[in-house]
């Protein structure tokens, strides 16, 4: 995994999370995905970060931060790039 590498909670229907996947394979930031569907454990974590709710995508930086349905270029500004 690349220093710049993402983790993004998704859901296989969230169109939120379709799209800002796709932008981030276009802008070349490598994401891995995981379906908090299948996945309690993933579930329960992006509880924790949005207060007790399984909103997606929530994404997690290599800092350990997260940010909710975040738009590309918040992502970007996160990252520096």
């Amino acid at each position: 995994m690349s220093a710049t590498a993402l983790t993004m909670y998704t859901t296989q229907w969230c169109g939120f999370c379709m799209r800002l996947k796709a932008q981030l394979a276009r802008e070349g930031i490598e994401v891995a995905e995981i379906d908090i569907e299948v996945d309690p454990e993933a579930a329960a974590f992006v509880e924790s970060v949005n207060g007790g709710n399984q909103t997606v995508p929530t994404v997690v930086f290599p800092d350990g931060t997260a940010m909710t349905n975040p738009s590309l270029g918040k992502v970007k500004e996160k990252l520096g790039v």
